[in-house]
């Protein structure tokens, strides 16, 4: 169930968020949808709206915002390096950390299990909260209003990344980019090694959930991970079917 649409009144009260955000709502029950955790439903098992429509749509903003601003930011970088620095922008500890910078947290509409387990601060819930957000400003606004707002937010983070060295760090890239999607990290396994002492030819390959994204070879065993990252960010092996 939607939140109702309000009518317009010139004397309402603007939420300390809005101050914050510098958007101050025409429907400002979208406001309040985006700040509604599930559990307020759950608990009043009566079709009671809350965030999660927001935060999927929220989502997609996001993913187009960030998406558009690297591809004209770093004309020369390839997929995978602009892949890689999106999955940092838009991971959940970043959308956390943004959460926390608006205080969102103190803001949230939360059922009574949820507030006695400590749900203003879980990583999950504000992270879905921000999206949520993001979700809201577009419907209020438009996609240029959304845009601005999570450019703004975001503007340190991407001029750290205008500012990275240029050299290649495969590990470190792969690493951003699976974690993304999920909490495990990817391992690096010894296949072998061969040669004398000092001229020994490492073989490793990556592995994550279970799948080898990746193998390389090496004279250590650094080299031979790096390698191995490498293959895994070219082959993107993650993102095919186990069938």
């Amino acid at each position: 169930m939607r939140a109702a649409v309000a009518r317009p009144n010139e004397c309402r009260v603007v939420h300390p968020l809005e101050e914050r955000i510098a958007h101050e709502f025409r429907n400002p029950q979208l406001l309040t949808e985006a700040l509604t955790h599930p559990s307020v439903r759950h608990e009043k098992q009566r079709g009671h709206f809350d965030n999660q429509r927001l935060e999927f749509l929220g989502d997609a903003v996001l993913q187009l915002v960030i998406t558009e601003h690297l591809f004209h930011l770093f004309g020369d970088a390839g997929e995978g390096r602009l892949t890689t620095r999106r999955a940092r922008l838009v991971s959940r500890e970043s959308l956390k950390e943004h959460a926390l910078k608006l205080e969102l947290g103190r803001h949230l509409l939360l059922g009574r299990g949820e507030e006695a387990s400590g749900g203003r601060m879980r990583a999950s819930t504000l992270a879905d909260a921000f999206e949520a957000l993001l979700g809201a400003i577009f419907l209020d606004g438009d996609l240029a209003t959304a845009r601005r707002f999570i450019l703004a937010e975001m503007e340190e983070e991407l001029g750290r990344l205008e500012d990275e060295s240029l050299e290649i760090n495969p590990k470190g890239q792969l690493q951003e980019l699976l974690q993304a999607i999920s909490p495990r990290s990817p391992v690096y396994e010894l296949i072998s090694q061969e040669g004398r002492e000092h001229e020994k030819t490492f073989a490793v390959r990556v592995i994550w959930e279970r799948k080898v994204l990746g193998e390389g070879t090496g004279r250590s065993k650094k080299h031979a991970e790096s390698a191995a990252a490498l293959v895994a960010l070219k082959e993107e092996r993650w993102k095919q079917s186990d069938a």
